[in-house]
Parts: C-alpha cells; sequence; structure tokens
C-alpha cells in the first residue's frame, strides 16, 4: 500500500503562526502593565517568553557566551536563570574545571533546570533558590556575573547589583543583556547609572536598541 501524504496548507500554517504570536504580544502585554505596578518574575508557565526562536536570534547564548569571554575554568554567577538557557551553555564552555552557579526565587525554574542537568549528565553547576539581594551569594568567588532579561523582575536593583559586586572577583565582569519586548526592558542609561552606584565600571557595548549587551567590571584594587 503505498504511503499517504497530505498535503501542507500554508495558509492554515500562516494563521497558527500568527496566533501563537498574537497570544505571545498579549501575555508581555499584561506583563509589562504587571511590571509598573510592581517587579515580577517571569512565571514558570511562561518560559515561552524566554526560550523561543526570536530570542535565540537577537540574544541566544553562544552570543551572550562570547561577548563575556566565557572561557574554560571560570567560575559563572547566572542571577535569574529561569530555567537553563544560559547555565547550561555555559556549564559546557567552562567545563569540568570550571562551575556554574544558578540562583532563581522560584522553585519551579529551578525544578525545571534539575531536570535538564540530570538529562544531560552535568556536574558542574549548583542551584540556589534565592532572590538577588538576599544575601544568599558567596564572596570574592566568581570570575563573570549574568544578568539576562532578568534586572527590572528585581524589586531592588541596586541592593542586587551592590550583592553581585561583592560576589565577584577583582576584575570581575557583570554582564548585562536586554531585549525587547520583555516588559522589565532597561535601557543603557538606566544601567549605567545603577551599575556606577554599585561600584561597577563600564567595559563594553554590543549591540543595538533591540537587543544589546553591557559588561561592566569591578575594579581590580576593590576587594570586598
Amino acid at each position: 500500500m503505498a504511503a499517504r501524504t497530505e498535503s501542507v496548507n500554508p495558509k492554515k500554517w500562516l494563521n497558527a503562526f500568527l496566533g501563537v504570536v498574537g497570544v505571545t504580544a498579549v501575555l508581555t502585554a499584561i506583563l509589562r502593565l504587571q511590571s509598573r505596578r510592581q517587579s515580577l518574575p517571569c512565571p514558570a508557565w511562561l518560559t515561552v517568553l524566554l526560550e523561543n526562536p526570536y530570542m535565540n536570534s537577537v540574544a541566544g547564548a553562544d552570543k551572550i557566551l562570547d561577548r563575556m569571554a566565557l572561557e574554560p575554568g571560570m567560575k559563572v554567577l547566572d542571577v535569574g536563570c529561569g530555567p537553563g538557557r544560559l547555565t547550561i551553555p555555559a556549564a559546557r564552555r567552562v567545563g569540568p574545571t570550571g562551575t556554574v552557579t544558578a540562583l532563581d526565587i522560584q522553585p519551579e525554574m529551578l525544578h525545571r533546570l534539575q531536570d535538564r542537568i540530570v538529562t544531560q549528565g552535568l556536574t558542574n553547576i549548583q542551584t540556589i533558590q534565592a532572590g538577588a539581594g538576599e544575601g544568599k551569594m558567596p564572596v570574592n568567588t566568581f570570575d563573570r556575573a549574568m544578568l539576562v532579561t532578568v534586572l527590572g523582575e528585581i524589586p531592588d536593583r541596586q541592593k542586587a547589583l551592590t550583592e553581585i559586586f561583592a560576589a565577584l572577583k577583582p576584575n570581575g565582569v557583570l554582564s548585562i543583556t536586554e531585549a525587547l519586548p520583555d516588559p522589565h526592558y532597561q535601557s543603557p542609561t538606566q544601567l549605567q547609572k545603577l551599575t556606577q552606584a554599585a561600584g561597577f565600571k563600564e567595559q563594553s557595548c554590543t549591540g543595538s536598541w533591540v537587543a544589546f549587551t553591557m559588561n561592566f567590571v569591578k575594579p581590580g584594587g576593590q576587594a570586598s
């Protein structure tokens, strides 16, 4: 019996795609309105806003890790790690001689990350359930720290950045990535003011207003 083939209806698939885009736009708009009242983390059931072809194109993991010059053997802090979109690639890049500490306030996000860690057989990742600014980060420990579309979700951004500053080694780098249409999007000007107040010095800015990465260094003479 000949195999049955089904023709693809371009209009049907286009409508489905537009439907997904529409739903995502509505959810993003709702989050943006809520964020004007209070800082809220992206809920675990909305990880589609974090992991999708658009985010991978404008703020993909490899692109971000390249911008922060992540190398084998480094110790990395992933603040607001979510389900591990950056955590897993970072762990692979630093290799068995490096480590990644993934911090998130939501247990659901960490459960998803733990599943991925087990599935992929990684042994150089540890997790911390806490919010940035709660004092749970080890001091003078990390070569790199990253905040990827998460800073605006933190209620006390200044306190969080001060804690990250203390967690980095002297000459350590904080890499912050922002991308539209994130409802908590932070502009380069906002980042410059916040990081300078925490003690950081701007090192570089890469990308465009749609999606960019800014790196900030902890000056070498300032141990916490």
